[in-house]
C-alpha cells in the first residue's frame, strides 16, 4: 500500500466541508461512522447490512437525479464485494457521480484481514477499465482539494482511491433506522437544489 496513508474521518470531514446539496451515499461500517461524524445531514443515506451496494445506490441516484451531484464514500472491502457494479457504472456514464473508496487495505468490520487492495487489486485501473471517465489514487493532503472539486464539477464517473491509515477510529453511529433515513433522504432529495 506504500507508506503515504491519510486519515480517514479528517479526509471524510475535508471533503464534506461546504458540501451543499451533495448527495452523499455511505458504504457500511467505517465510511457510514466517518460522514455521520463529519455532520449528520438529510442527504446522507446510511448504508446498513448492505455490503457492496453503495455504489450502485449512488448509480441509481444518479440516474434519477441528474442535475445534482452524488457522491458514494464506501471503503475497499465494500467496494471489491460490488466491483461488477463498476462495469454497469462505466455503460451508464453518469457525469454526476463520484465514487470515494477509503482504502485501508483492510476489512475494518470483519477483523482487519488484508482486502485485496493488498495484494495488489487496483480500484482506479479496474474502474478506469470499465469506462469511468477518470480515476485517481490520493495518498496526501496536497490532493484533498482536488478531489473536493470533483465532487462538485467533476464530469464523472469517477472514482477517487483514497490510501488511508488503518489505525482504530472509534465509532460514531448516526441514526440505524432505515424507514427514518429513506423518508428523510427522499424529501431532502426531492428538495429544490439552491
Amino acid at each position: 500500500m506504500g507508506a503515504a496513508m491519510l486519515e480517514r474521518r479528517k479526509l471524510v470531514k475535508d471533503l464534506l466541508a461546504d458540501r451543499g446539496d451533495l448527495m452523499v451515499v455511505c458504504g457500511l461500517g467505517s465510511p457510514t461512522y466517518d460522514v455521520a461524524a463529519a455532520g449528520d445531514h438529510p442527504l446522507n443515506f446510511y448504508l446498513w447490512m448492505a455490503m457492496g451496494g453503495a455504489a450502485m445506490i449512488g448509480l441509481g441516484l444518479a440516474l434519477a437525479k441528474p442535475e445534482r451531484r452524488v457522491a458514494v464514500i464506501t471503503g475497499d472491502g465494500e467496494q471489491l464485494m460490488g466491483m461488477g457494479g463498476l462495469g454497469t457504472i462505466g455503460v451508464k456514464k453518469p457525469q454526476n457521480l463520484v465514487i470515494v473508496v477509503l482504502d485501508n487495505g483492510h476489512y475494518g468490520e470483519t477483523g482487519m484481514q488484508p482486502s485485496h487492495t493488498t495484494g495488489g487489486v487496483d480500484l482506479v485501473a479496474v474502474a478506469k477499465a470499465c469506462g469511468f471517465a477518470d480515476g485517481l489514487t490520493l495518498t496526501d493532503k496536497a490532493g484533498v482539494a482536488r478531489v473536493r472539486d470533483l465532487l462538485h464539477k467533476g464530469k464523472g464517473p469517477i472514482l477517487v482511491n483514497a490510501r488511508i491509515s488503518n489505525a482504530e477510529t472509534p465509532r460514531f453511529l448516526p441514526m440505524r433506522d432505515g424507514h427514518a433515513i429513506k423518508t428523510r433522504f427522499i424529501q431532502a432529495a426531492n428538495a429544490a437544489v439552491s
